[in-house]
This record gives structure tokens, sequence and C-alpha cells, in this order.
């Protein structure tokens, strides 16, 4: 049997040449215009000092962190610790009957 034309069925249209690439439309020259290369270059500087800069600005928030919690956390514990034992020594001071003492006036000898 020879054979036969298909029928029915979808036909498709015939491919396109590819378009000439030496034609400069508007698109092309505003793509390779000068001041399009430079605002490109621009945006890319920018993106450079951006990731430079939090890079920078992390590294510092960490150091700051770890000697907030290395020097300054123990000094407010020890701070808070001292003024508990203050109120501590007046409370007892006052259920003893002995007259208020106020730590910040020096007592003479």
């Amino acid at each position: 049997m020879a054979s036969q034309p298909r029928r029915g069925g979808v036909s498709l249209p015939d491919r396109r040449a590819p378009k000439n690439t030496n034609q400069d439309g508007i698109i092309t020259k505003l793509i390779n215009a000068p001041i399009v290369s430079r605002g490109k270059q621009a945006a890319c500087d920018a993106v450079y000092v951006s990731k430079k800069l939090l890079r920078s600005t992390g590294k510092a928030a960490w150091i700051a962190g770890t000697t907030f919690l290395i020097l300054v956390v123990p000094l407010i514990i020890e701070m808070d610790r001292e003024q508990q034992l203050n109120e501590l020594e007046l409370q007892q001071a006052s259920l003893l009957g002995a007259p208020p003492v106020n730590p910040t006036l020096s007592v003479p000898r």
C-alpha cells in the first residue's frame, strides 16, 4: 500500500525565516546606548557597595552583641544583687527596731 496523506488533524504553519539581526530597531538602539551601559554599571556598583555595607554591618552587630553579653549583662546582674542585698538589710533593720540608715549619707565615726 502506498502512503496516503492523513486526513483531518491540525496543520502547522510554515516556519518563518529568522529575523535579520543587522537591522537596528529602536530597542536595539536603546540597549546599546552609552547611557544605558553607564546606568547598568552604576547599578552593579551600588549592589556591590550595598552587599559590602550589609556584611560589615552584620559583623559590627555581632561584635557589639557579644561584647554586651560578656561585659554588660554580668554587671547588670551584680548591680541587681547588690540592690536586693541593700533592700534586705534595710528590711531587717526596720524589723529589729534600728533607725533606718540612708545609704547615700555618710555616717560620721
